[in-house]
Formats: structure tokens, sequence, C-alpha cells
């Protein structure tokens, strides 16, 4: 199943939609200063040569961009994957953005578990800072993962931030349709993302249903 048929990129029409493109203001990058402070605050309780587990529930999934001791499927309990976070860069621009996934609170979502050697993993951690981070969108959160051989691991997963402007909350099917057809940052579209996504899950089998209806309904004339 593929969803990835893009917009047509000669149509210029601007988009029309109540409530997009949102006011977001202005945007702040984190300084390499507080991207370091970040991750060794993530990284406290890390005696720096065990193996540690990171949680992919969006595009880690299908690019991950580190090399993982173990890869296996996973599930995190009191968050549930959506469309929750605005994206001014790499699916989208300050005047048209996108939508990238992010954890919200409630329910439960399924994903891919990455064990990453710990002798090597500080510089792909940094770069996975650099990555996810650098909006500040995001709360690094190690969370309970449920792995599909039986074993419980803590995993590191990037939660959404409820205080933040880039926050969408729920939003209605029209918007979402707007930015399927519109938003493009400098990794491509948004409908790339979620058809990849939606993709890559199903491939790991493990479909979330939501995503693809939702996919479904934005798509359908």
């Amino acid at each position: 199943m593929s969803f990835a048929a893009r917009p047509d990129p000669d149509d210029d029409t601007p988009p029309s939609c109540d409530g997009y493109p949102p006011a977001l203001g202005e945007a702040r990058l984190l300084s390499d200063e507080e991207l370091a402070a970040s991750l060794a605050r993530t990284l406290s309780a890390w005696d720096g040569t065990s193996d540690l587990w990171l949680f992919g529930y969006g595009s880690l999934i299908w690019n991950p961009g580190m090399p993982a001791a173990e890869t296996i499927r996973g599930r995190v309990r009191g968050y549930h994957r959506g469309l929750y976070l605005w994206s001014r860069v790499n699916r989208g621009t300050p005047e048209e953005p996108g939508l990238v996934l992010a954890l919200d609170r409630g329910g439960s979502c399924t994903g891919i578990a990455f064990r990453l050697d710990g002798a090597s993993a500080m510089p792909h951690l940094r770069a996975l800072w650099q990555r996810e981070m650098m909006m500040g969108s995001y709360r690094p959160a190690w969370l309970p993962c449920a792995l599909a051989d039986g074993r419980s691991v803590d995993a590191l997963a990037f939660v959404m931030r409820r205080d933040v402007p880039t926050y969408t909350g729920k939003l209605p099917d029209s918007i979402v349709k707007t930015v399927f057809g519109c938003a493009r940052g400098r990794y491509g579209t948004t409908l790339e993302y979620v058809s990849r996504t939606v993709d890559a899950l199903r491939e790991s089998g493990m479909p979330d249903r939501a995503l693809e209806a939702l996919l479904k309904r934005c798509l359908d004339e």
C-alpha cells in the first residue's frame, strides 16, 4: 500500500483553508550549548558504556541515520502517534508549514526499538539531537518499552511539548488535506513523509490504522 502521490509542482495556487497557515511567530533554533546541555541532562543516569535503546515511531523507523546493534518491534504505553507538530524547515516552510509526527499523551504506540552500542553511541546521539531537537519542540524521555520478544527496556523517545507554538493539537481533516497539497521542506513534502511512515509500519507488521485512515480521507476527492 502506498499513498505517495505528489501535489502538482507547477500549481502555485496558494492554499485556502480556515486556520491555515497558523500564526507560529518567530522560530528560534537552540544553540550548540543548549543542545549539548539537553543531551547531557537526558544521559545523566547513563554510565557511558552500556548499550542504549531508542524508540522510533516516525521517520526514525525508515531513516534511523545510525547503526543499530539490534532492531526489534516495540510498544510504549501512555502515548500515541499523531500529526501534532508544525514543521517550518524539514517538511514545510514558515509561509506554508508542514506536519510531522509526535508522541502525545494517551493510548499506546507501536514502533521500532533500536539498541545502540554504548561504546560508539555518543557521536550518533549528538547527530540525533541536531536532527530532532534543534527547534526545542520535543521533550526527550526514557519510556518503558515492551519489546516483541517479551523483554522490557527503557527507550529514549521524543515526546511532544504542549507548551510550544508548534504544537497543533487535534487538527481537522480540512487542514491536514491542505497541508498534504502544499507543504514542502528541505527533506520533501509532508505527504511523502506520512506515506513513507504508513508503508514502513505496515511492512514491519504493525500498521497504524488511524494514520492510514487519515491519509486516505485526506487524499479522497
